[in-house]
């Protein structure tokens, strides 16, 4: 896990208007000054049949450089490169590819396996954090920004929608689907993550950029063969959100007894073996799954729920 600076964790609770487990409407809108620390520009251009690149093809005054050329009657004296110019003697212009409007969802995990923090934050509240960071740099940029939110006792689809409307209306859905997921997370209930990311393969159209943000734990052989399919189209970012606990056992001098489902059995936190078996066998399972998320072409970026998330996304 990556080292944090140290921070005033109740400053921060009291800054950001949260209290760690329960979801709020303001430290959502938190995130729109925070807006300019994440990148939403274009990692690798996406094929596709349908929507062509992200870039266009076509060469145009826009926000991306393309290349350098003798300078030809007609073009732009504005886009002269003065330094390729002087360096050759010949005069050069600067081309530039223009820029398309791309749809940008954000596919927001709220199950149970979420609802889980041991330090700062649950994991489903850090969720939330990096899905409104996501969407209010989708707006900055003028994207228009859809997604699904989800749990085991509900979910919501949102169309990519412009400005403010699209980010706010996110937030309302990641407020109510937490809420209800909050109350209910005692029971049982199946996991939706299959049948959401099904619904995500309807929603996104070719070309689009995807944020997947969930600590996927429930991820199975047919959903890396979806996510290999989506990739092919869009792109494709994992976020994958974890808790300190979940890498390394605390030492403790009690034996912890632990029941579930009819079973029994103890934890010997004082074993300072165990606990170093424990975080080797960890680190396997989360390092497998994490190329395995990889090789269906979705870029990866690790989280975690025990710092603010703008500590987390400048040092990407």
């Amino acid at each position: 896990m990556m080292q944090q600076a140290v921070f005033d964790t109740a400053q921060w609770l009291t800054q950001c208007h949260s209290n760690g487990a329960e979801l709020d409407l303001k430290e959502l809108l938190y995130y729109k000054s925070k807006a300019h620390l994440l990148s939403l520009k274009p990692k690798k251009r996406i094929q596709s049949s349908q929507a062509g690149q992200y870039l266009a093809p076509h060469k145009g005054r826009g926000m991306e450089f393309a290349e350098v050329r003798q300078y030809q009657y007609g073009d732009d004296i504005r886009a002269i490169d003065w330094r390729v110019t002087a360096r050759t003697g010949i005069t050069h212009t600067k081309l530039y590819q223009e820029e398309k409007e791309r749809p940008v969802f954000v596919f927001t995990d709220l199950s149970n396996s979420m609802l889980f923090g041991s330090q700062l934050l649950l994991k489903s509240i850090q969720a939330a954090h990096l899905s409104a960071l996501v969407a209010w740099s989708a707006c900055q940029r003028g994207d228009r920004l859809g997604g699904i939110v989800f749990s085991e006792y509900a979910h919501h689809e949102l169309k990519p929608t412009a400005r403010d409307k699209g980010v706010l209306s996110l937030s309302h859905q990641l407020v109510d689907i937490h809420k209800q997921a909050f109350a209910n997370r005692e029971h049982n209930a199946e996991n939706r993550f299959s049948d959401n990311l099904k619904r995500l393969t309807h929603l996104a159209k070719p070309g689009s950029l995807i944020y997947l943000i969930s600590d996927f734990n429930h991820l199975q052989e047919a959903d890396l063969k979806q996510l290999e399919r989506l990739a092919r189209h869009c792109e494709l970012i994992g976020c994958q959100i974890s808790d300190p606990f979940e890498h390394q056992l605390p030492a403790y001098q009690d034996a912890i007894k632990v029941d579930a489902e009819g079973q029994s059995w103890t934890l010997p936190l004082m074993n300072k073996q165990f606990r170093d078996k424990f975080a080797e066998q960890t680190a396997q399972v989360f390092n497998q799954r994490f190329q395995r998320l990889q090789r269906t072409g979705m870029s990866m970026l690790n989280f975690s729920a025990a710092y603010p998330i703008e500590q987390q996304v400048v040092r990407l």
